[in-house]
């Protein structure tokens, strides 16, 4: 049976890791995403090159060309409807958008923050967890608003806080949650499976399974 696809944009500003994860994700013949595009706002972001790999239509728009943001914003977006995408997946990209462009894929972009949000928005998000000595950090898939890093959330990923840990450790077992989290969250929004209600995610479909499982540490 054909699935009907979601075409899916993906912005990027970096070595496209989430990136991967999406486009390998897409090459399974029932998921219901594909990914129709990737940009990126830097001429040497390694992602591009995965994505051209893949056979994906790959974009710089090089923002240091526009005089404002919001000139650079309108690029975005006659790039991303000149290939009909339908959703807007950032993964890494490094740019804040005006209120206009977030108005304009509203409930239709999601973003991946290494973080339990709405613990440790912004930048450092690695160092904000270890300084704030917490047990449990993690992983966000949410839809974008203006404020950064907000928006109603999709789903969560926890990993535990070692003892020894430093930044760039955690921020590497983060990064292993967040290539489960981000495709299996794309898929619910592919699906419809999301509603907002009052900015806040309800999921349809049978969540059950382990369900009752608890993740603590230190553990018992």
């Amino acid at each position: 049976m054909r699935v009907e696809r979601k075409r899916v944009g993906v912005l990027i500003s970096g070595r496209g890791s989430n990136l991967q994860a999406l486009i390998a994700a897409a090459q399974v013949p029932d998921y219901p995403a594909e990914i129709a595009l990737v940009i990126s706002n830097r001429p040497d972001a390694k992602g591009l090159q995965h994505a051209r790999n893949a056979g994906i239509e790959a974009k710089v728009i090089d923002h240091k060309g526009f005089g404002t943001r919001a000139d650079f914003d309108s690029a975005l977006i006659e790039a991303l409807e000149a290939a009909d995408v339908e959703l807007i997946a950032l993964a890494g990209f490094m740019r804040l958008f005006t209120p206009g462009f977030v108005a304009h894929w509203h409930d239709r972009m999601i973003n991946i923050h290494p973080s339990l949000l709405p613990l440790f928005p912004g930048l450092d998000p690695h160092g904000q967890a270890l300084a704030a000595d917490v047990k449990l950090h993690g992983c966000t898939v949410h839809f974008v608003r203006d404020a950064t890093d907000s928006g109603p959330i999709i789903g969560q990923a926890a990993v535990p806080v070692l003892p020894g840990d430093t930044a760039e450790s955690l921020a590497a077992r983060v990064l292993t949650a967040e290539h489960r989290l981000y495709p299996h969250c794309l898929r619910l929004v592919a699906e419809d499976r999301i509603r907002i209600e009052g900015e806040r995610t309800a999921i349809q479909g049978d969540l059950s399974r382990n369900q009752a499982r608890v993740l603590m540490n230190p553990p018992d």
